[in-house]
């Protein structure tokens, strides 16, 4: 055989591969996507087209709405001018100008405007103090202390206060961990936690208020001087400031009434414009409109926080020459207090034993002796007399002893720092509390397993809405009179007990869902029951819980809302605040839009972190 035949025959092997061939552009894509999920058969066409139709009819009437929107205004006729002005009477638009002009209000309720750095930084040391919680692996842990100080820090922030009440708070949980490790090395972890429970129950109760009235009637006493003449000399300067703030609006007014003829020639020369077809002048004349409305917004903004002054400043008075009376009236007040308890005691002695058996709370039957009535009304009268004296007093010594930051009452809170407040105490809460009634209604000592039986299905049984009405109105009947109990940490206690019934239950799925396995191992590495729900059973019960339990905390947080029932102005408490007045009576959708979104940033944000706690803690593979 030749060598060209040779050659020929040899074999081949190719060192690349072909490449593979385009799919079909029927087969990828977009278009395999709309086929397969929107177009697959006729039931799928008619919803498709139908869900079309619905999102264009939302869309054609939400966009123009929103498009045309009106930032600027000083009420809801006012927008419709401006509209008019702009787009023409039939344009739909949104008047947000009521959202520019309470924006604070929303946000803060009532709260002194020159305090608001007081709630924003608490919410800024909240996130701070929540950081190493929820991202211990990227935070530092030295910001653990953060976590530990600020329960303390950021109810002292909005409260007010003076500085050293946290600081007895803070020890009644020295108290009771004093009390557990006393105890509990010698009688066992049960009773350890009764007596931790009872030590911070007396040093709450008892304690701390005479401790923080003997605090105060020291720091008192020493600043009595000081502050009568401080407070004299500030009941002659205040009418002085308050006399050139109301010069100064008197002044913003003639402004405003300018600015007000501008925007009407404004809008007349619109008018006329775009009746006579002038186009070219039209935009000219829009742009110089809204300006105008920027200025005369800024005006009225200018002059609403002037008044706030001035009503600041008129409230600051009337405190003021009310604190300077007690001060002056203090001494009559302390020499009257003795002979006030000689006769309470005088009368309670004289009291028949029928009429003494019923003491100031229980009303008086109809059977009860004409006598014995009027003894027993006499001992009461002389009794609240006695009460008042002495709580005048406590006042006047702790608005002269107060160190630290001036106090804010509960009803001057609202809008969402009302609903974030309640909503991050009941979270915080509600968790613990949760926890221990899943773990006690699997118990198997029978008292702990019907009391967290018993109580999770009472609160579960009965609507939110019922037990904050309890804590609004049922309450009072059984506290002793003269007793201040905040409607807000009422509240706040009510939601927390109802939120922990709910985690109760989810928590207790996740226990029940892991293998019986997971309980035998722990007690076979020697781990007594607490050690082994720690560091075995609750790390897995939680990881399977995560969704359940971030569900029932964004309905908790939604739930707040609620409060609007009882009284207390939350975001949508402040709605009809607003349309009460009549500049914004008649506006509807742009607040609850508005509300809707603020409460959806934050819902979104926790179902997100579920998300992402999910994945973290995932171990699947």
């Amino acid at each position: 055989m030749s060598e060209t035949h040779a050659e020929a025959g040899l074999a081949y092997v190719r060192e690349t591969m072909l490449p593979p061939l385009e799919p079909p552009l029927t087969e990828t894509g977009a278009i395999k996507w709309i086929r397969e999920n929107l177009l697959s058969s006729w039931l799928n066409v008619i919803l498709t087209a139908a869900s079309i139709f619905v999102i264009w009819f939302l869309l054609s009437h939400i966009i123009p709405w929103l498009w045309h929107t009106v930032w600027n205004a000083g009420s809801l006729n006012e927008c419709r001018e401006v509209r008019d002005a702009l787009w023409g009477p039939d344009v739909p638009s949104a008047c947000f100008a009521v959202i520019h002009e309470r924006w604070n209000q929303f946000l803060f309720g009532f709260y002194p405007a020159e305090l608001y750095w007081r709630p924003v930084l608490a919410l800024v040391l909240f996130f701070v103090a929540l950081a190493p919680v929820l991202f211990s692996e990227k935070v530092p842990g030295q910001l653990l202390v953060v976590t530990v100080v600020y329960p303390f820090v950021g109810p002292w922030l909005i409260w007010g206060g003076s500085f050293w009440f946290p600081g007895l708070i803070a020890l009644g949980f020295v108290a009771a961990w004093l009390a557990w490790r006393l105890t509990s090395s010698r009688w066992g972890a049960i009773v350890g936690t009764l007596a931790a429970i009872a030590a911070a129950v007396v040093w709450w109760g008892v304690l701390t208020p005479l401790l923080d009235d003997g605090i105060n009637r020291l720091v008192g006493g020493l600043k009595m001087e000081a502050t009568e003449a401080r407070l004299a000399e500030a009941v002659e300067t205040l009418p002085q400031r308050i006399s050139a703030l109301e010069e100064t609006r008197d002044a913003l007014d003639i402004r405003i009434r300018e600015a007000e003829e501008r925007k009407a020639e404004l809008i007349a020369q619109i008018v006329e414009a775009r009746a006579n077809g002038r186009v070219d002048a039209l935009d000219t004349l829009r742009t110089e409109l809204l300006a105008q409305m920027r200025l005369l917004t800024d005006l009225r903004l200018e002059r609403q926080e002037l008044s706030q002054r001035i009503g600041r400043l008129s409230a600051e008075l009337s405190e003021t020459s009310g604190l300077l009376s007690s001060i002056r009236s203090l001494p009559e007040r302390l020499a009257a207090l003795p002979e006030l308890k000689r006769k309470e005691r005088e009368l309670r002695d004289a009291l028949p034993p029928e009429a003494a058996a019923l003491g100031r709370l229980v009303p008086i039957p109809p059977d009860l002796p004409a006598e014995a009535a009027e003894a027993l009304k006499a001992w009461r009268a002389a009794a609240d007399a006695v009460t008042t004296a002495e709580q005048s007093i406590q006042h006047t010594y702790a608005a002269v002893a107060l160190t630290g930051l001036k106090p804010v009452t509960s009803r001057e809170i609202g809008g969402f720092m009302l609903a974030l407040i309640i909503g991050i105490a009941g979270i915080v809460l509600s968790l613990p509390l949760g926890i221990l009634l899943a773990l006690g209604r699997q118990s198997e000592l029978l008292i702990i397993n019907k009391s967290s039986v018993a109580f999770i299905e009472t609160i579960r049984g009965v609507p939110l809405i019922v037990w904050l009405f309890t804590a609004s109105l049922l309450l009072n009947y059984f506290l002793p009179p003269g007793t201040n109990f905040d409607l807000m940490l009422r509240v706040i206690i009510m939601v927390t007990l109802f939120a922990a019934a709910y985690i109760a239950e989810v928590v207790r799925g996740g226990l029940a869902a892991l293998p019986r396995g997971q309980y035998e191992a722990a007690a076979a590495l020697g781990l007594d029951y607490w050690k082994s729900m720690r560091l075995v059973i609750l790390p897995q019960a939680l990881k399977i819980s995560i969704p359940g339990i971030v569900n029932t905390f964004i309905g908790l947080f939604k739930d707040t809302t609620l409060v609007v029932f009882i009284g207390l102005l939350d975001p949508i408490g402040l709605t009809n605040t607003v349309r009460a007045d009549s500049a914004w009576n008649g506006i509807y959708w742009e607040l609850f839009v508005f509300i809707g979104a603020l409460f959806f940033i934050f819902c979104f944000g926790m179902g997100r972190y579920s998300i992402y706690l999910e994945k973290k803690l995932h171990t699947g593979h």
